[in-house]
């Protein structure tokens, strides 16, 4: 069973592949004056066949592992076809998979059924408190105005809880932006593997929850500091939409120069964040997935650049860039990293 079992909200920090590592963002509510009362803008996203970024080499000797940095969200719109991947994949033994988490939850058929009373009502916030009451007021008023552009007289929503509402809220901006979160890309590589009958190696932790009751009533009394996820929300549908969009169409037309450039509101790590810091996180053994599942990857990295003469990677953009990700781990460890445009000046 997959995560979204435990509240939904839990689903949002396993189903992201990887963890940004840009400073947290603070947990600030000071508003964003000049956005509150922006109209919705529709930003224009690239549509059919793209051939996406070119990839990075990482080697020492002569082992070489080929990397493609991937991104979400990217617009709904686009067919992704890259022939240097699928002759690279072709001619790789293996490909490595991004990391990815699992929660399982130990629990017969009819112990699950019994279960969904509670996953529902830990998504709302302890001892019935609404948004109003649990938000700062300069933040409440920016969430009246983006609420009705997004779920116009909706009561409910006032009592979930704020990580809950991010969650919702954005995927809802996505698609009105013309975006996905939908990761089609990692499938068409898996695809591709399988056509060429190419090894696939995934990166996968699995957390096992044995006593899903007692970890439900956990996460239903504690309260989150995920205020800060709520706010960076708030930030990213108001102010960061079409960078957003913008950012996509460079993934998806290969202009990496422009994909350096973006510093993008990266609401993710706020809200990673406040599930990693709660209360509960440390005995579900969340408190530290984020390290765990780096270090695994790592490690998977450097025994297939042993293993293979030639490896296929696919990772996350931001571990692709960022000079904390990855990639720049491996070019620490004495890795040789080429970006695409070293390789083809």
């Amino acid at each position: 069973m997959r995560i979204y079992m435990i509240a939904g909200w839990l689903a949002l920090l396993l189903a992201f592949p990887a963890w940004p590592q840009s400073t947290p963002a603070s947990s600030s509510s000071a508003p964003a004056p000049s956005s509150a009362n922006a109209p919705l803008l529709q930003p224009v996203t690239v549509t059919g066949e793209q051939p996406g970024p070119g990839l990075w080499k990482v080697s020492k000797g002569d082992h070489v592992m080929w990397v493609l940095g991937t991104i979400t969200p990217l617009p709904r719109g686009m067919e992704w076809r890259s022939k240097e991947v699928e002759q690279t994949i072709a001619r790789s033994q293996e490909v490595l998979e991004s990391p990815s988490a699992e929660v399982k939850v130990d629990a017969g058929f009819f112990s699950k059924l019994l279960l969904l009373p509670s996953v529902y009502s830990a998504r709302k916030n302890p001892d019935g408190a609404t948004l109003q009451q649990i938000l700062p007021a300069q933040m409440y008023e920016r969430w009246e105005i983006v609420k009705q552009q997004y779920f116009g007289n909706d009561r409910g929503v006032e009592y979930w809880r704020p990580i809950v509402v991010a969650v919702k809220l954005y995927q809802k901006a996505l698609d009105r932006a013309g975006l996905t979160n939908a990761n089609d890309i990692n499938k068409a590589v898996f695809k591709l593997a399988g056509q060429h009958d190419v090894k696939r190696i995934p990166v996968k932790y699995k957390l096992v929850v044995e006593h899903p009751r007692e970890a439900l009533d956990a996460i239903k009394q504690t309260n989150l500091h995920d205020i800060s996820c709520f706010n960076q929300t708030l930030n990213t549908v108001q102010d960061d939409m079409g960078n957003l969009a913008a950012r996509a169409n460079a993934w998806s037309t290969g202009d990496i120069q422009t994909l350096r450039g973006f510093a993008v509101n990266d609401r993710h790590e706020s809200c990673i964040i406040a599930v990693v810091n709660a209360d509960f996180a440390e005995p579900l053994g969340l408190h530290d997935l984020p390290q765990r599942m780096e270090q695994a990857w790592l490690d998977a990295a450097e025994a297939a650049l042993i293993r293979n003469t030639q490896t296929f990677a696919v990772l996350p953009m931001d571990q692709v860039l960022s000079p904390d990700g990855f990639l720049a781990k491996l070019k620490a460890k004495g890795y040789s990293v080429q970006s695409p445009d070293e390789l083809n000046p």
